[in-house]
C-alpha cells in the first residue's frame, strides 16, 4: 500500500470507538483482571503483532507481580483474510506449573487463540486466561473458544486500531475504526 492509499482507508473509517473509550475499557479489563489473577503470579503472554498495545497498556494498570512474555503466530500476514496459523517465535518462559494470561487485540474466528491455548496446555500450563480488547460479534467462531475478558465488542466489520491493522498498516491509530467496505 502506498502511504496515499493508508491515508485513504483511515479517511474512510469509522470510528467505532475513541481512544477515550478504548482506554477506559483497558481500565475495567485491568481491574477483572488484578481480582482473577493478582495472587498467582502469572506470565502475561503477548501475541505479536496485534497483541503489542494493548499487552502494554494492560500491563501498566496490573498492580501485582508478573512476568511477560511473547509469542508470534499468525494468520494474516498483512492480509485481510486469515490462511494456515504460521508460528513466527514461541515463548521463551516456561509455561510448566504457571498461569498464563494470553493477550491479543481482536478475538474474530478464534482459530488463532485457540491454537495458542493448545500450545499452552501442552507446555503445562496450570490454568490459562485470555484477555483481547476486541470481541467480535457473528456466527463463524469456533466452537468453544471465547474470551475471559473483553475490552469491548464490536460488529462484523474489518478493523483497525489499538494494535489491529490493516494490510499492515494503521496499528497504532488512537482508537478503533470500521473499514468502509469498499476498501477491502
Amino acid at each position: 500500500m502506498t502511504p496515499e492509499e493508508v491515508k485513504k482507508v483511515s479517511a474512510t473509517a469509522r470510528c467505532l470507538y475513541t481512544e477515550i473509550e478504548v482506554e477506559a475499557a483497558l481500565d475495567r479489563m485491568a481491574a477483572a483482571i488484578s481480582g482473577v489473577l493478582e495472587q498467582s503470579s502469572p506470565i502475561l503472554l503477548c501475541v505479536m503483532n496485534g497483541g503489542l498495545i494493548v499487552s502494554g497498556k494492560l500491563a501498566t494498570r496490573l498492580r501485582f507481580p508478573l512476568q511477560m512474555d511473547y509469542l508470534h503466530a499468525t494468520r494474516y500476514q498483512d492480509k485481510t483474510v486469515g490462511a494456515e496459523l504460521q508460528w513466527k517465535v514461541y515463548p521463551s518462559l516456561s509455561l510448566k506449573q504457571r498461569t498464563v494470561l494470553i493477550v491479543d487485540d481482536i478475538l474474530d474466528e478464534g482459530v488463532t487463540l485457540g491454537k495458542i491455548i493448545t500450545y499452552c496446555q501442552e507446555q503445562g500450563a496450570r490454568k490459562i486466561y485470555t484477555a483481547v480488547l476486541v470481541d467480535k460479534q457473528h456466527a463463524r467462531k469456533e466452537a468453544g473458544i471465547s474470551a475471559d475478558f473483553v475490552g469491548v465488542e464490536a460488529e462484523d466489520y474489518y478493523l483497525f486500531g489499538y494494535g489491529m491493522d490493516y494490510q499492515g498498516y494503521l496499528r497504532n491509530a488512537a482508537g478503533i475504526y470500521a473499514i468502509d467496505d469498499t476498501d477491502t
